[in-house]
């Protein structure tokens, strides 16, 4: 038997590695979540494959829950978690194979972003994507010229009933969850009711053509799709649970009460990471931003029906 050369043993040694991630923003209680189920053993939820090892702070004075958290969140995933805190998104780059971009202020998302594409890392792009519309077809086309990888999603994409009630028999589908706002994004749709807003695509998919907003207490989205299919959201102000209902031509789908988990999502977040396949193509994720603007421009007009950009 020959023995095993050094460079098959170091090929070994570095497919059985552990995947070096970094996060650029430490103010969302996302990044010690997502530590807590990467970087602990002996979480129950634990998911091999991929380690949290740097962060960049980040932070946005103007956003209070982004000012008031930046520094704790940086300190629990120093001291808990072991993560280098680095002054630079640049140092953060030779530290990792990927990046979470976890800012909360979606205002910041492309300025970090056209910064870190410079290291060609691949990246996930927490919610939301962007504040703006123009904001998400920049970071797109950023990442296209940088020849970097990338998606974004909500958690709630992957929520369990969602899976099930996902039919092309649908003729429509109603989606609830909570939307508070910040008065930092234009789309304020995008600060919070981003989670309803991917619910709603991850059972219709994309080809909306049109979208009506009713706002009053709560907010009424109702997007036409180009095949005659009806998408509605409900906006529920500030707060209130998530589910959903599908209806079919002889049978009606309720979820029940929809929980979130961010497990589901970060095992898909290491599959991309490892593999270069999105779970959410690029196409939906800007439609998404094209369905929310319009729905800002029909609420600017009174509840007008507004045609989607492309």
């Amino acid at each position: 038997m020959k023995p095993v050369s050094l460079l098959l043993l170091c090929a070994i040694a570095a497919a059985a590695a552990d995947l070096r991630l970094g996060i650029i923003g430490t103010d969302t209680s996302h990044v010690t979540a997502f530590a807590k189920v990467l970087n602990d053993p002996a979480s129950p939820d634990h998911i091999p494959g991929a380690k949290i090892v740097a962060a960049f702070k980040g932070g946005s004075p103007d956003i209070e829950s982004s000012a008031k958290r930046v520094e704790g969140f940086a300190k629990d995933l120093a001291e808990k978690y072991k993560v280098e805190i680095v002054p630079t998104i640049a140092a953060l780059c030779g530290k990792v194979d990927a990046i979470l971009l976890e800012s909360v202020d979606g205002r910041k998302h492309l300025e970090q972003a056209k910064e870190a594409f410079k290291c060609g890392k691949p990246m996930f792009i927490d919610k939301p994507l962007a504040a703006t519309y123009p904001d998400a077809l920049a970071i797109a086309k950023a990442a296209k010229a940088a020849n970097v990888k990338w998606f974004s999603s909500s958690s709630l994409r992957w929520a369990d009933p969602l899976s099930t009630m996902k039919n092309p028999a649908n003729k429509s589908v109603t989606v609830w969850g909570p939307g508070p706002s910040d008065k930092s994004h234009y789309l304020d749709l995008s600060w919070y009711a981003i989670h309803p807003m991917e619910m709603l695509y991850t059972l219709m998919g994309p080809g909306c053509v049109e979208v009506t907003r009713i706002s009053s207490h709560n907010d009424v989205v109702v997007g036409k799709w180009s095949d005659g299919r009806i998408g509605t959201v409900q906006v529920l102000r500030p707060y209130g649970d998530y589910g959903a209902i599908a209806y079919a031509e002889k049978k009606t789908i309720e979820s029940g009460k929809i929980k979130s988990s961010y497990v589901p999502m970060l095992k898909e977040i290491i599959k991309f990471f490892q593999t270069g396949v999105s779970p959410v193509s690029e196409e939906e994720t800007l439609e998404i931003f094209a369905f929310m603007d319009a729905a800002q421009k029909s609420k600017e007009q009174g509840g007008k029906p507004v045609k989607l950009k492309r």
